[in-house]
């Protein structure tokens, strides 16, 4: 039960942060212009300065574990390509590839991983290095798909490769989590000031995000692509975890190891995710669609995975 009502907590209040949005730009106290800039204010500022911090306070030197890394690794790219292949295979509409691929594989590891390892271990154990193993694996692969998807039509592949080149070079995510290294790897101690200043902008990311994504929410719109929403959810939040932590179990991953896989396969899909969809010319309604499906059921599957582990002594 205590599992339950923790998943509840952490997965609950994205939820109706999200529904406030939504009704404040029923009642027109939001508008499509706040919205916009939001967005923008995310992608560009608030959503960079907390990977970088995430990262930059990370002890890598401590917590470094070779055949973890490469499992997080090499598992991401895995569902990632196998995600993508499969989109592309069978979903008609290929404007919404690069939205369903990435809400399939890319979870809330940042925001929800630390939450939940602390929740059940008293600190943050191996989800640092997790996030540093996966996370530019995420913005990467995001940011390929989502330009492939937005030039679906695009017939010269030297200037897409260039495009894409570039666009990679440029993310604001992307250079955040490369900036972190270092520092985590010197271990610098940041002033205090300094220190609470980034925490004040970091801060802003998640709540922002979720506002814009409940004001932009349209729910004709959502419910027209209902189906690609559902199974983009069912790959995300079962599929994955399904397949990969029972590897992951066989492969000797036990308690804090565990944990941070299953927060990197059975996590809700992250909101920068929709927030990357729409600065990229991508289908924002179905990105936001599955943000906000997979937020709610994750509580209960969730909840589920981490009552089989204990119930097996794996955490």
């Amino acid at each position: 039960m205590s599992n339950f009502i923790y998943s509840i907590n952490a997965t609950m209040p994205v939820f109706l942060v999200m529904i406030l949005g939504w009704w404040l730009k029923r009642i027109k106290f939001v508008t499509d212009e706040f919205v916009k800039i939001a967005d923008k204010l995310v992608f560009k500022v608030a959503l960079p300065v907390l990977v970088f911090q995430d990262i930059a306070n990370a002890n890598l030197s401590q917590d470094f574990d070779l055949k973890f890394v490469l499992f997080c690794f090499f598992g991401t790219c895995v569902f990632f390509g196998v995600t993508w292949l499969l989109a592309e295979c069978f979903l008609r509409d290929k404007r919404m590839i690069g939205s369903f691929v990435q809400g399939s594989f890319r979870g809330s590891a940042a925001i929800l991983g630390i939450a939940f390892a602390e929740n059940i271990y008293g600190d943050a154990g191996l989800v640092p290095m997790m996030i540093v193993a996966s996370i530019p694996l995420f913005n990467i692969f995001s940011v390929i798909v989502l330009i492939r998807s937005a030039n679906a039509g695009e017939t010269d592949t030297k200037a897409l490769v260039v495009k894409t080149l570039k666009v990679i070079v440029t993310n604001p995510i992307i250079i955040g989590i490369f900036a972190g290294i270092p520092f985590a790897l010197l271990e610098v101690q940041f002033p205090v000031i300094l220190e609470k200043a980034m925490t004040s902008v970091a801060n802003l990311s998640t709540p922002l995000a979720l506002i814009a994504i409940g004001a932009g929410f349209s729910t004709g719109s959502a419910l027209a692509k209902w189906k690609p929403t559902i199974i983009a959810s069912i790959i995300k939040l079962i599929v994955i975890p399904g397949i990969f932590l029972p590897l992951a179990i066989s492969m000797g991953f036990r308690n804090e190891e565990l944990v941070a896989l299953l927060i990197l396969t059975g996590a809700p899909t992250t909101v920068s995710s929709y927030i990357m969809a729409k600065n990229m010319g991508n289908d924002s309604i179905l990105a936001s669609g599955i943000v906000v499906t997979t937020t709610l059921l994750s509580s209960i599957t969730l909840t589920f995975i981490i009552f089989i582990l204990k119930s097996f002594s794996f955490i």
